[in-house]
């Protein structure tokens, strides 16, 4: 059966890829024991074989409607466990992370990479802000786990688990981005001040540009999984390197990361944003731009979206390109 539903995501010696038929029942066999089974609040005890069956055409079906992702975790050719995320229909922006390892498997590291590799993926590639988790009171294991990647303990409540035909109390977690950044973009050092005058501000120049198409429509681009606020829509650009003109910056940045050519002539000052960033402060002129050569491109795996300016606040940015939006709207 085809992975075309999903590309797989690698960690280590781990991947994850879409559930198939023929995983049944090795599935079928890690999951039914009651080691296993009695943490899981959906799984019912004994599991029987038919439903192995019909939950992986389940999944398939659910990752097919972008409702959720339950995913093979696989260590070479074997299934070891499943990892999956679905979207919180009754809050929008959120989604509830789960997973499950095989008993002959634990202690391996297996949980905690696998967990923390697709709540990264979904941060950086679906539109969600937080990731919710829940685990039965008694199962310290996978509190650890939740601990170990980055989630936060976000208080109690109660859940009904079928395989023990009771309602228990759990404890909940909580992650954004700030709590699951898989890495972070390499700081630039503060250069020194000159002799004899005091220590100012490190200031972080970025550029950024508004590239307006024929139909009056605004590009954005998302930043790719392993980068700083991963997931979410900014102007294309970057950062201003030492002895580089903003201009000369931003013809750089769009060659590297869309693949196209921009003259200094067909750059437009238009605004500027000014923000506190992880203990710098950010700098960024935006400038507009309707004439290139060449067909953007996501040449550093981001996906692209032209929007139109009245629907460019229905996607969720970093905090430092929110005030442009308006700007720019008002404007075209």
């Amino acid at each position: 059966m085809s992975d075309a539903i999903f590309a797989p995501l690698a960690v280590d010696d781990l991947t994850l890829r879409a559930l198939r038929a023929e995983d049944a029942a090795e599935l079928h066999r890690l999951v039914n024991d009651w080691e296993v089974a009695r943490m899981l609040a959906r799984v019912p005890f004994p599991y029987s074989r038919e439903l192995a069956d019909e939950w992986i055409a389940s999944t398939r079906a659910q990752i097919e409607a972008g409702a959720g992702w339950h995913l093979a975790i696989m260590r070479g050719e074997a299934l070891v466990g499943c990892v999956g995320l679905t979207t919180t229909r009754d809050a929008p922006r959120h989604a509830e992370l789960g997973y499950w390892v095989g008993r002959r498997h634990w202690g391996q590291g297996i949980g905690p990479r696998a967990a923390g590799r697709l709540a990264r993926w979904a941060l950086a590639n679906l539109d969600i802000d937080v990731i919710h988790a829940s685990v039965l009171e008694e199962n310290a294991r996978s509190a650890a786990v939740l601990a170990r990647i980055g989630f936060q303990e976000d208080g109690w409540a109660e859940q009904d688990f079928t395989a023990r035909n009771a309602r228990l109390p759990v404890r909940r977690f909580r992650a954004g981005r700030a709590e699951l950044s898989a890495t972070s973009e390499p700081a630039t050092p503060p250069a020194p001040p000159p002799a004899g005058t005091e220590a100012a501000t490190n200031l972080l120049l970025v550029v950024a540009c508004g590239l307006i198409d024929a139909d009056g429509r605004v590009l954005l681009a998302r930043r790719p999984e392993g980068k700083h606020m991963a997931g979410l829509w900014e102007f294309p650009g970057g950062k201003v390197a030492p002895g580089e003109t903003p201009e000369a910056a931003l013809i750089r940045e769009l060659y590297e990361e869309l693949g196209i050519d921009v003259s200094a002539a067909c750059l437009a000052p238009f605004a500027f944003a000014s923000h506190p960033l992880d203990g710098r402060h950010l700098l960024m002129p935006l400038y507009l731009c309707r004439r290139w050569g060449g067909t953007p491109e996501g040449r550093e795996g981001q996906a692209l979206a032209w929007v139109r300016p009245n629907k460019l606040g229905d996607y969720a940015m970093p905090p430092a390109d929110k005030p442009l939006v308006a700007l720019l709207r008002d404007f075209l």
